[in-house]
């Protein structure tokens, strides 16, 4: 039974008609359900919010709070799993969008209201250009002939700080970066100047200094335009920096909301108090002093031949992707490497535990020179280097039971007398890792981000390795998820005495973390030292730019 009478929750925010503001959107007593196997789920109930012309409102919470699917509603784009329940209201501009026919829907979406997604590479279309792509919008709300639409597309794009606009016009999505690709969804949803804009995690799957370049990009527009935007996240810098007023949700009830000061200075309700305190906290425990070194790199360096040019004049060249680079990691410490995309972390620490081939220099691991072997070669060690890896959906087989996924690589590496020791250790595995050991015969799917995350760890820790390379393993989970698998790294470094190689571009994460950092640009370490002097007194401008975006977001 809903309860409707949390006093942090009223249906009216605060501050309504207290500014003079326009409200050009009310929402009331939003709910959705949606068709499953077995029943339904009650995804959004009795949701209600108010958004004022020109300002930012942010919709936060954990994943399955309900977020997305409550700015989903307000477009009418839900799928026809979902049913909008009796009793929602919901007027933009003094019309009715529930009883709105879909035909007139379709006239408002991208012109009364627009949405940008998380990830535009899902959103853009492969087969077409990206002037066609914007183009497309125009003429659906214009009268305007090609020749107009394209330059208008052009404008678009240079409003949105694309470079080279008029090249970009004529390239496909693939061909642009990430932040940019991000830029060309923003200007799709700017192209008719709609009175709304929605961002959903518009910066999840980004870089911090290019997270910061996009959000002061829509602000930017917001304040040029008097538009108002629903922002979606769960990253409360963000929300503490961007937004006027915030909802927070769980499981599809807004909990709390009020002025964005007023609830980070108090929040009232427990799960909001709990989100707060979930931002990574703490700092690695000191080191005793005269901890060998695990695993050493002495001038790595990794090459990458790519071709560029057509079909028959191919002009092939040279990446230096890792630039002799220098590493030395001792036991029980966690050494960050930080950088922005294609900086080549992640190619480094692939380097180092010969995952891929070094072009030159030496790597060592307990002292033992491993640079010249093969992957025959490599075999006896691997039990005793392990991985865990950004996306836990991606690496671990959706058709193996977690039983199979922990057990495989003790099998492989003949560790356990027999069947029943592997399973007390795969048993054991789950424990360490803060699961139930009751799940040996679930499957992947059947978890959610975080838990997934764990049953990695479990793999990896099973075979008792003495270090660990973490590529980003919190960047795609909730804060208090990820505060959670930070603690849980703590202890397994603390019981089990592990090194650590943590890949990240979160400097939050790796401030809590590590106790050294490296940081890394276009193939080269440009500073390193003790974690919290580099990140409070970095010495190169570029380090500055990554610290600055990534606690203030105000690159």
């Amino acid at each position: 039974m809903l309860d409707r009478s949390n006093p942090f929750a009223p249906p009216e925010r605060h501050d309504l008609g207290q500014h003079g503001r326009e409200l050009i959107l009310d929402a009331r007593n939003v709910a959705v359900d949606f068709k499953v196997e077995g029943g339904v789920v009650n995804a959004v109930r009795d949701v209600s919010f108010q958004l004022h012309q020109g300002e930012t409102i942010a919709l936060v919470g954990e994943s399955g709070s309900g977020k997305s699917v409550t700015a989903r509603t307000v477009m009418r784009l839900l799928s026809r799993r979902a049913t909008i329940k009796p009793g929602t209201n919901i007027m933009l501009s003094g019309m009715d969008i529930v009883s709105m026919s879909e035909r007139g829907m379709r006239r408002l979406r991208g012109k009364k209201v627009s949405m940008i997604f998380q990830e535009p590479m899902s959103s853009l279309n492969p087969v077409y250009t990206i002037g066609r792509q914007i183009c497309e919008i125009l003429h659906l709300h214009n009268r305007i002939s090609g020749k107009e639409a394209m330059e208008r597309a052009r404008q678009l794009l240079e409003e949105v700080h694309i470079p080279e606009p008029e090249a970009r016009l004529r390239q496909y999505p693939h061909q642009l970066s990430g932040g940019q690709r991000q830029r060309v969804m923003i200007a799709m949803a700017l192209a008719n100047r709609p009175d709304i804009l929605i961002a959903d995690e518009p910066t999840t799957a980004l870089d911090v200094t290019v997270q910061a370049q996009i959000l002061n990009l829509i602000k930017e527009l917001k304040d040029k335009y008097g538009m108002a935007v629903i922002l979606i996240t769960h990253d409360l810098t963000i929300v503490r920096q961007f937004s006027e007023y915030v909802y927070v949700m769980q499981n599809g009830v807004v909990q709390e909301h009020n002025e964005t000061e007023a609830l980070f200075r108090k929040p009232q309700h427990p799960y909001t108090q709990r989100l707060m305190g979930a931002e990574p906290k703490g700092s690695a425990k000191p080191l005793g002093g005269g901890e060998p070194i695990v695993l050493e790199g002495r001038e790595v360096n990794v090459t990458f031949k790519l071709r560029r040019g057509g079909m028959f004049k191919p002009d092939y060249f040279d990446l230096v992707a890792v630039d002799n680079l220098d590493l030395g990691l001792k036991r029980h410490e966690t050494l960050g490497l930080v950088g922005e995309s294609g900086s080549g972390k992640t190619t480094f620490g692939q380097a180092l535990i010969r995952l891929i081939d070094n072009q030159g220099g030496e790597i060592f691991f307990n002292g033992d020179a491993i640079h010249g072997r093969d992957r025959k070669g490599m075999q006896p060690l691997r039990s005793r280097m392990q991985v865990v890896f950004q996306d836990p959906f991606a690496s671990l087989n959706p058709r193996m039971s977690v039983r199979q996924i922990i057990e495989e690589g003790l099998i492989v590496n003949g560790i356990g007398a027999n069947t029943r020791e592997r399973v007390d250790r795969v048993r054991q595995a789950l424990v360490d890792a803060g699961l139930p050991d009751t799940i040996l015969n679930r499957f992947p799917h059947e978890f959610s981000g975080g838990q997934r995350q764990r049953i990695a760890i479990a793999r990896a820790i099973a075979l008792e390795p003495e270090f660990i390379l973490l590529d980003e393993p919190t960047s795609a989970l909730d804060l208090s998820v990820q505060a959670q698998i930070i603690d849980l790294l703590r202890k397994l470094q603390d019981e089990k005495g592990l090194s650590y190689l943590f890949i990240s571009h979160d400097l939050k994460v790796v401030r809590a973390l590590c106790h050294r950092v490296m940081v890394m640009q276009f193939g080269r370490i440009v500073e390193e030292g003790p974690v919290e002097e580099v990140l409070s007194n970095p010495k190169t401008d570029y380090t500055e730019r990554l610290v600055r975006a990534a606690f203030e977001i105000a690159a």
